[in-house]
């Protein structure tokens, strides 16, 4: 008798228990009456989406899931729905998938591993299971674990011990640049252990400044892909098991890894500002790289109609800045506002003038221009309720290269975890689609112009060797000497750590942004502002 299992890559809110549990119910109630299903699979802590953080602390949240997962039980009858929640129990709190049948909970299983890296705090929170969970679904033996327990060997091989002839695996494993062929080359090594298949199912969705690009998949017991969900959708799947063999499914291809990264970005862009209850997006629009590809991020992710650029020249912009500004403005269909700042920094210079006198002219007066803009772009954000997008990027946040209350002041930084030569290939991606971006912008040198004839080469070594460095020291924490060693120059080398090293406190202070490589500044990267570490030794 075959076994119909529907795969829920599913977009939840975190903390939005009532909508969680009436988009599961939804789903459930779809997938078995439209496809037939006999059990549907929900991702890791579905209930409350990932990651809860701290609202697991809050006993009457607790109790909120704990009474969901009552309703969807009686909600949900005719189909097996195993899906994710936070458990408590015994003074201990688990992160358990539960299996609903029959208007009961039939099984419970608790997470053994328990992952406490980069993105993930859940020792925190959760206490670790200790017990497999096999069950029977229509003559079959079912086995549960949850995520990382994937990751090590241990629960999957214990589980097939006890007779499991399926594992399903609820997830909510977060992107970065090459985490869909982790993933996969994970769950093959468990299966090359063990022999049964496994179903992987995996959130979707923008979260704060984690994304989840879904890519559910099927693997056979030979570590074949069956099935495949889309990167980056909302997707019901369902494969057909006989026994423990899964027919043949739709396998959506895997993208190239710059429309990954690039789908990612829009995600997160997206779902940050309509789950936040935005109205639409703004920002500043000056003619660079940078700022051009956020507003076609912005573009792609919420729709011209919802996005506004705003054009701030001042006495050091180029007329070709603001010719190919307007240019991508109209290419997109954007609207957009031209207002001069020289006013603004006329009367800030004029108000400094007494206590400015004896000193040079520095990056002081370079930074009243960005916090001139700064105040233009908050005031309409406020006015508007629209979300004021940044457009610093991973190298410039680094070293320090933006100005706090400047160019740095926003609600959500989508690139600053893009290094700057990501920039220009997104930019070119971005264009391959359809030509928004000048070529110009892409082509000329990079400038802050807030000086005469400024140029980021004369602040910063060149990309092509600030960003390798940066990767080396900040992603891969290796020290000067390794770096060095790689055949980077010594001076350049500890001039670029000196930079990362005290920046710390802007980096403290700037907006979240959406994370796309293995090691983002935030919640991967905590380093303390006060410190006697230095990188240089």
């Amino acid at each position: 008798m075959p076994l119909k299992i529907a795969l829920a890559q599913v977009n939840l809110l975190v903390g939005g228990i009532r909508e969680n549990l009436n988009k599961i119910v939804d789903t459930a109630r779809h997938a078995r009456d439209t496809l037939a299903a006999d059990m549907i699979v929900f991702p890791e802590l579905a209930v409350t989406a990932y990651p809860p953080e701290d609202l697991l602390l809050r006993p009457d949240f607790i109790a909120e899931a704990d009474r969901a997962v009552d309703e969807i039980v009686a909600r949900t009858v005719g189909i097996d729905v195993v899906l994710g929640f936070p458990e408590q129990g015994q003074g201990q709190l688990w992160n358990s998938a539960v299996v609903l049948r029959d208007g009961k909970r039939h099984v419970v299983y608790r997470k053994h591993v328990l992952p406490n890296y980069g993105v993930f705090d859940e020792q925190r929170y959760f206490s670790a299971g200790s017990q497999e969970c096999v069950f029977q679904a229509k003559g079959v033996r079912v086995g549960l674990s949850i995520c990382e327990d994937v990751w090590t060997p241990g629960v999957v091989e214990d589980s097939r011990r006890e007779g499991a002839e399926i594992m399903l695996n609820l997830n909510a494993s977060p992107f970065h640049a090459g985490k869909i062929h982790q993933r996969e080359e994970v769950v093959r090594q468990r299966i090359e252990a063990t022999g049964i298949p496994v179903v992987y199912v995996n959130q979707v969705g923008g979260q704060d400044e984690l994304v989840f690009d879904g890519a559910s998949f099927v693997m056979d017991g030979e570590g074949q892909i069956v099935y495949r969900a889309e990167e980056f959708e909302e997707q019901l799947g369902i494969v057909t098991f006989h026994g423990d063999r899964p027919e043949q499914a739709a396998i959506a291809p895997l993208y190239q890894e710059i429309v990954s990264d690039y789908k990612a970005l829009v995600l997160g862009i997206r779902d940050y500002a309509v789950k936040n209850g935005f109205n639409g997006a703004l920002l500043g629009l000056s003619g660079g790289i940078d700022s051009a590809l956020v507003l076609a991020l912005a573009v792609d992710a919420l729709g011209a109609d919802q996005v506004r650029a705003v054009l701030m020249p001042s006495r050091y912009t180029r007329d070709m800045s603001v010719q190919d500004a307007i240019k991508e403005a109209e290419a997109l269909a954007v609207k957009y506002h031209v207002i001069p700042i020289e006013p603004a920094v006329r009367a800030f210079e004029e108000m400094l003038r007494e206590v400015f006198a004896g000193t040079r002219k520095d990056a002081t007066e370079e930074n009243i221009q960005a916090r001139c803009r700064g105040i233009v772009l908050m005031a309409m954000s406020n006015k508007q309720g629209s979300l004021l997008l940044t457009t610093g990027n991973k190298s410039e946040m680094s070293v320090g290269y933006a100005t706090l209350y400047g160019d740095m002041a926003g609600g959500f930084a989508p690139i600053k975890d893009v290094p700057k030569l990501l920039v220009y290939k997104l930019a070119r991606y971005r264009n391959s689609i359809a030509g928004v971006i000048p070529e110009r912008v892409i082509t000329r040198p990079p400038s802050a112009e807030l000086a005469p004839e400024q140029k980021d080469s004369d602040s910063l070594p060149p990309y092509e060797i600030l960003d390798p460095i940066l990767e080396r020291y900040v992603e891969l924490d290796q020290s000067a000497d390794q770096i060095v060693a790689a055949g980077f120059d010594r001076e350049v080398v500890h001039r670029t750590i000196s930079l990362v090293d005290r920046n710390e406190y802007k980096r403290r202070q700037s907006p979240p942004g959406i994370r796309i490589t293995p090691r983002a500044f935030g919640r991967d990267r905590r380093y303390p502002i006060t410190s006697g570490y230095r990188g240089t030794g």
